[in-house]
C-alpha cells in the first residue's frame, strides 16, 4: 500500500512539472527612444490569443503557453510596432522594448488613432489641406466637419458647437487666447484666419466639458500648437482663391518659421446673385521663433500681422424664390458702394525656466490690437413680382447706410507652471490682462415702398432702423487656474483610470463679478477590453463678457442709442457629459466609433439673434435654457491607406424668454456630415476627396424684431464639394533621392458639385398693406477651383 502511495506521488509531481514545463510567465517593461515609460502600449501573443497592457511604469506581465517559438508582438499608436521571437521559453522570461516613434503616422493619420482620455481630441490637419476648400482656412473647416459642430455659409469659418454661438468659442495659439474681428457681419467679408495650417503642429478640440486651463467660454476649446521645425523646410500653393507660402528652418538652438497668405474670393463671390465690382483683398504674415540657449532654457516669439479689405460696388441682383407653383422674383438696381477695412496685429513673447526636465515656469506676455472700418452707402430700386401673373407685388427703394469704426487693444501677462510627477501632470497659471475698446458706430436703414415711406404716421418720415453709439471700455481682468491630470490603474492592475480635475477663477473690475469655475472629467479603460473607453465631465463654465454681451440698447423717437450695461452678469452653464469610444478593426483596418451625450444647464443668457454671421445681443434682460442632444462618429480607413468619417449629431436648444420657450438662433436638430478620401485603383498618385454635409436650417424672423419673433424655419442646408488631386512628384518612390522637390501636387476641385440654392439669410420687404416678404441671400453656386501646391 505504502509502495502504491509513493508511485502516485511521483506520477503527480512528474504531471506537475509537465504542466509547469507547458506554461510560462513573460514580463519585463516598455519604454520609448528616451527611455521613458510606455503606458497603455499592448503586448500580444496572437496565436495564443493572449493580450495585455502595459501598467504607468510600462511594466507588464503575461501567462503564455510554451512552444518552439512564441511570436510577442509590442504596439502603441504613435510608435513603429516591435515582434520579438522566443524560442523554447520556459519559467520566467524577462524581455525589454524599447519602441522607437513612427514618423510616418502623420502622414496617414487625420484623427482618431490615438486614445483619448480626456474631453480634448487631438486631430490632424495635413490631409485636410489638399482637399476642396472655399475659405483656405484649412483648420476651422477641419473643425466644421467634427460631430457638434454646425456651420450653414462655405464663406464663413465661424462655427456653432452644440447650441452655443461663435462667441462661446475660445481658441488658442501656443498658450495665448486670440481674438476675431468685432464687426464683421457677412461671411464674404472674412479674411483669412489667424491660424496658419502650414505652420500648425498640433490641433486639441473639445466640445464640452474642457479643462480648467481653457478660459471662461460655454462651448468649446481649440488649442493650437505651432511647430517647429528640426530642418529645412518650405512650401508653397497657390489656387484661383489665392496664395500661401512657408519657410522654415533651424540650427541646434534656434529655429524660426514663417507664413504668409494671400487670399481673394472675388472669383467665388461672383456666383452669387447680387452682382457688381468684387474687391477682396486679404493678406497675412506670421512668424514663429524659438531660441535655446541652454536645456535650462526657452526663448520664443510669435508674431501676426493681418491686413483685411473688402471694396464692393454692387450693381443688380436677382433673386427668384418661393415653391413650384407660387414663384416671385425679386430685381434690385444698385448705386452706392461698401468699404470696409479690418487690420490686426497679435505677438506674443514667451520666457521658460526648465528646473528640471519636468518641471517648468513660463512667463508670457501677448497684445492684441485691431483696427476696423465698415463704411457703405448702398441704395436699391427693386421691384417684386409674381413671376405666374406678372403681378407687381411691390415696388420701392431703400437705402442702407454705416459709418462704424472700433479700435480694441488687450494686453495680458501670464505666469504658467507645469510638473510632471509619476502618475500627475500639474498645470497652473496666473494671467492679468488689460482690456480697451473704443467705438463709433452710426447706421441707419430707410425704406420707401410704392411711395410711402415706412414705419409712416402720416406727420413725419422716420428710419425703419437708426443706430448711434459711442462707447469706451477701459477695464482689467484677472484670472486663475489650477489642475491635475491622475493616471492610476486599479488593485487588480486590470483597468486604467485618467481624472482630471481643476479649478479656475476670474475677477473683471468692469462689472465688479468674481467667477468660480471647478470642472472634472474621468476616463475609465475596462478589464474586459482594452479597445473600450468610457469618458465622463462635468462642470461649472461661465461665459464672462467683453464687449459684444455688453452693448445694450435703447429707442427713443425712433433712434436706437447702445450703450454699454454694468451691470450685466456673466452666462452660465453647466456640462454634463458621458461619452463611449470603441476601437475595432474590420478587414484588417482600424476604425474608431464614438458616441457622447450632453445635456448643458443654460442660466443667465444674453438673448441674441445672428444675421449671415453677425451676433447682436440684447444686454438688457438674461433668461435660462438648456441644450441637450447626443453625437455619433465612426472614422478609420475606409478605403486601404486613407482616412474618412461620417458623423450625426441630433441637438435641441431653447431658451425661456418672458415665460416662452424659444428656440435658440442656433438650434440645429440635425446634421450629417461626411468626409471621405480614396486612392485610384494601382496608385496613390491620384487622390479623391468628398465633402457631404446635410443640416436643418435654423430658425430666424424679421431683422430688430424680439427673438421671439424667431418663428420661421430656414431650408436644410445641403452642399458636396469634391476635389481630385495628382501627385506629380514624390521624393520617396522617385529615382531622384536629391531632388530639391519632396512633393508636388496639382489638384481641381468642384465646390457645390450638384449646384444647390443654400439659404445665407434674408432681406425683409415691406409693401403698402404692410405685408412683409422675406427674400433670400443665397450662398455661392457651382464653382471650379484649380490649385498647385510645392513641398521643399
Amino acid at each position: 500500500m505504502k509502495n502504491k502511495h509513493v508511485l502516485l506521488t511521483i506520477l503527480l509531481s512528474f504531471f506537475s512539472l509537465a504542466m509547469m514545463a507547458q506554461t510560462f510567465t513573460l514580463q519585463g517593461r516598455v519604454t520609448d527612444s528616451s527611455n521613458n515609460p510606455v503606458e497603455l502600449a499592448t503586448v500580444a501573443v496572437a496565436k495564443q490569443g493572449r493580450v495585455t497592457m502595459t501598467n504607468l511604469k510600462g511594466e507588464y506581465s503575461i501567462q503564455l503557453h510554451s512552444a518552439d517559438s512564441v511570436v510577442v508582438r509590442f504596439s502603441m499608436v504613435g510608435y513603429k510596432t516591435k515582434t520579438r521571437v522566443l524560442r523554447r521559453p520556459k519559467g520566467r522570461q524577462t524581455l525589454i522594448v524599447q519602441l522607437f516613434d513612427d514618423n510616418q503616422i502623420g502622414e496617414v493619420t487625420v484623427v482618431g488613432q490615438k486614445r483619448q482620455t480626456g474631453t480634448t481630441e487631438q486631430l490632424d490637419v495635413k490631409n485636410a489641406q489638399n482637399t476642396p476648400s472655399a475659405t483656405g482656412n484649412a483648420v476651422e473647416e477641419l473643425i466644421q466637419q467634427q460631430a457638434g459642430v454646425s456651420t450653414h455659409s462655405e464663406l464663413s469659418s465661424q462655427y456653432n458647437v452644440r447650441g452655443g454661438s461663435f462667441d462661446e468659442n475660445s481658441v488658442y495659439i501656443n498658450g495665448v487666447e486670440i481674438y476675431r474681428p468685432f464687426l464683421v457681419r457677412s461671411g464674404q467679408q472674412e479674411g483669412l484666419s489667424i491660424i496658419n495650417p502650414d505652420m500648425v503642429k498640433g490641433i486639441g478640440f473639445s466640445t464640452g466639458g474642457f479643462e480648467a486651463k481653457y478660459g471662461d467660454k460655454m462651448s468649446s476649446a481649440l488649442d493650437i500648437t505651432y511647430k517647429q521645425p528640426k530642418k529645412f523646410e518650405a512650401k508653397v500653393s497657390g489656387s484661383m482663391l489665392g496664395a500661401s507660402a512657408y519657410v522654415g528652418f533651424s540650427t541646434k538652438k534656434f529655429s524660426w518659421s514663417n507664413g504668409l497668405r494671400y487670399k481673394t474670393n472675388r472669383y467665388l463671390l461672383g456666383s452669387l446673385d447680387t452682382k457688381g465690382e468684387y474687391k477682396p483683398n486679404f493678406l497675412d504674415y506670421q512668424t514663429y521663433l524659438t531660441y535655446k540657449p541652454n536645456k535650462r532654457w526657452t526663448v520664443e516669439f510669435m508674431g501676426d500681422i493681418s491686413d483685411n479689405h473688402y471694396n464692393f460696388t454692387p450693381s443688380d441682383r436677382e433673386t427668384n424664390f418661393g415653391t413650384m407653383e407660387n414663384v416671385k422674383s425679386f430685381k434690385v438696381y444698385f448705386d452706392g458702394k461698401e468699404k470696409d477695412l479690418f487690420r490686426t496685429y497679435f505677438g506674443t513673447f514667451t520666457i521658460t525656466r526648465h528646473f528640471t526636465d519636468k518641471t517648468s515656469l513660463s512667463f508670457i506676455g501677448s497684445a492684441y490690437s485691431t483696427n476696423e472700418q465698415e463704411k457703405y452707402d448702398i441704395q436699391g430700386q427693386y421691384w417684386l413680382t409674381q413671376t405666374e401673373t406678372s403681378e407687381n407685388l411691390g415696388v420701392g427703394t431703400y437705402m442702407e447706410h454705416a459709418r462704424n469704426y472700433l479700435k480694441a487693444n488687450v494686453k495680458s501677462l501670464k505666469l504658467a507652471f507645469a510638473h510632471k510627477a509619476k502618475r500627475h501632470d500639474i498645470l497652473a497659471g496666473l494671467t492679468y490682462k488689460i482690456e480697451h475698446v473704443d467705438e463709433y458706430s452710426r447706421e441707419y436703414e430707410m425704406r420707401d415702398s410704392s411711395g410711402y415711406n415706412i414705419p409712416h404716421t402720416g406727420e413725419d418720415l422716420k428710419m425703419v432702423y437708426s443706430l448711434r453709439a459711442h462707447n469706451k471700455l477701459d477695464a482689467n481682468r484677472l484670472e486663475a487656474y489650477i489642475q491635475d491630470t491622475y493616471k492610476f490603474m486599479s488593485s487588480g492592475q486590470h483597468t486604467f483610470f485618467t481624472l482630471n480635475y481643476g479649478v479656475r477663477f476670474s475677477h473683471w473690475n468692469f462689472n465688479r463679478e468674481t467667477i468660480f469655475s471647478p470642472r472634472v472629467s474621468l476616463s475609465i479603460v475596462p478589464p474586459f477590453n482594452n479597445n473600450v473607453t468610457f469618458r465622463f465631465a462635468t462642470g461649472l463654465y461661465y461665459q464672462a463678457p467683453f464687449f459684444k454681451e455688453l452693448r445694450d440698447t435703447t429707442t427713443v423717437e425712433g433712434t436706437t442709442y447702445a450703450s454699454l450695461n454694468r451691470k450685466i452678469k456673466s452666462q452660465r452653464s453647466i456640462h454634463f457629459i458621458a461619452a463611449y469610444d470603441y476601437k475595432f478593426k474590420l478587414n484588417d483596418r482600424p476604425y474608431k466609433f464614438t458616441a457622447e451625450a450632453y445635456y448643458k444647464a443654460l442660466a443667465d443668457i444674453v438673448p441674441y439673434s445672428v444675421n449671415n454671421v453677425k451676433v447682436v445681443y440684447d444686454a438688457s434682460q438674461q433668461c435660462s435654457g438648456h441644450s441637450m442632444g447626443v453625437d455619433l462618429k465612426l472614422y478609420g480607413e475606409f478605403v486601404p491607406g486613407t482616412d474618412s468619417w461620417v458623423s450625426l449629431s441630433l441637438m435641441d436648444t431653447k431658451i425661456n424668454l418672458n415665460g416662452v420657450s424659444i428656440p435658440m438662433p442656433t438650434d440645429q436638430r440635425y446634421a450629417l456630415n461626411l468626409y471621405f478620401t480614396d486612392y485610384f485603383p494601382g496608385t496613390d498618385k491620384w487622390r479623391m476627396s468628398l465633402k457631404l454635409a446635410f443640416a436643418d436650417g435654423l430658425p430666424f424672423g424679421p431683422p430688430h424684431k424680439e427673438l421671439s419673433s424667431m418663428q420661421f424655419r430656414a431650408p436644410a442646408y445641403k452642399r458636396a464639394d469634391i476635389g481630385m488631386s495628382y501627385r506629380l512628384f514624390d521624393r520617396e518612390k522617385s529615382e531622384k533621392k536629391k531632388s530639391v522637390f519632396k512633393n508636388v501636387w496639382l489638384g481641381i476641385d468642384c465646390l457645390n458639385l450638384f449646384g444647390i440654392n443654400n439659404v445665407n439669410s434674408y432681406y425683409w420687404i415691406t409693401d403698402v398693406t404692410n405685408q412683409q416678404y422675406a427674400v433670400p441671400n443665397y450662398l455661392t453656386g457651382r464653382q471650379i477651383n484649380a490649385r498647385l501646391s510645392v513641398e521643399f
